[in-house]
C-alpha cells in the first residue's frame, strides 16, 4: 500500500521562537558538558599514576 505523505503541521510563531530558544539551550549545554568532560578526561591525564590497590607507601 502506497499512503500519502501527511503534511507536517506548521508552529506558530510562538512555539517557533520557544523551539530554537531550548535548541540554542540545549546546545550551549552540550557544549559545557563537552568541556567539562575534557577537562576531567586532562586532569586524570595529568594526575599521578598510582594502582589503586595497593597499599600506601610507609615512610
Amino acid at each position: 500500500m502506497n499512503h500519502p505523505e501527511k503534511p507536517r503541521p506548521t508552529l506558530l510563531p510562538e512555539a517557533a521562537a520557544a523551539q530554537a530558544e531550548r535548541q540554542a539551550r540545549e546546545a550551549a549545554a552540550l557544549r559545557e558538558n563537552l568541556r567539562r568532560r575534557k577537562a576531567q578526561a586532562r586532569a586524570r591525564d595529568d594526575a599521578p599514576a598510582t594502582p589503586k590497590n595497593s597499599p600506601p607507601s610507609q615512610g
